[in-house]
């Protein structure tokens, strides 16, 4: 999830050690700032208990905090969207780790259109599965931007400040849950 300082069309100015350009692919724009980072156990019919949560400049890669961060994790299925598969890395976790990772299936660049209409029915069936499982997910980052307007960080004008900003915003967020 991005938290934004300013937008892609402006240059950033605030806290250059901590944030640079990246580009939110669901709202389709570029921005400087931070990301948010989440991996949680799914809890059914609730929100995910976050386990980790980490903060990485916008430019860098969700896969890659993936592999740096949470592919060592041991005995896990891990839910991600589609950009978390990669093919190798998921089978080297299978091996090393006993661990997983699901993701909608990607359609494939070249494949035969008999053969993308015979497999069609069973990858929208996984796909449709996988994404239900990690809708919560997405839930759960919509409930910080509503609850704890933690996207908006504008008005950050300092390093100090922006840290207080993400960190105080995700306590106050998580401090409103417990009570």
């Amino acid at each position: 999830m991005p938290i934004i300082t300013c937008s892609g069309k402006r240059s950033g100015k605030v806290a250059k050690e901590l944030t640079d350009k990246g580009f939110c692919s669901t709202k389709g724009i570029y921005y400087y700032g931070l990301k948010l980072h989440l991996l949680g156990f799914r809890r059914i019919g609730k929100l995910p208990h976050p386990e980790q949560i980490l903060f990485t400049p916008a430019s860098v890669n969700d896969v890659t905090v993936f592999k740096q961060v949470w592919s060592t994790i041991e005995n896990r299925t891990f839910f991600g969207d589609k950009i978390y598969f990669v093919n190798d890395l998921n089978e080297d976790m299978q091996k090393h780790q006993n661990s997983e990772t699901l993701a909608p299936i990607k359609a494939v660049k070249g494949m035969a259109d008999v053969i993308k209409h015979r497999i069609k029915a069973a990858d929208d069936l996984f796909s449709t599965a996988v994404s239900r499982i990690r809708q919560p997910v997405e839930s759960m980052f919509n409930w910080l931007i509503e609850r704890a307007d933690i996207q908006k960080a504008s008005k950050v004008r300092s390093t100090k400040g922006l840290l207080i900003h993400a960190f105080g915003r995700l306590a106050g967020a998580f401090i409103t849950l417990v009570i």
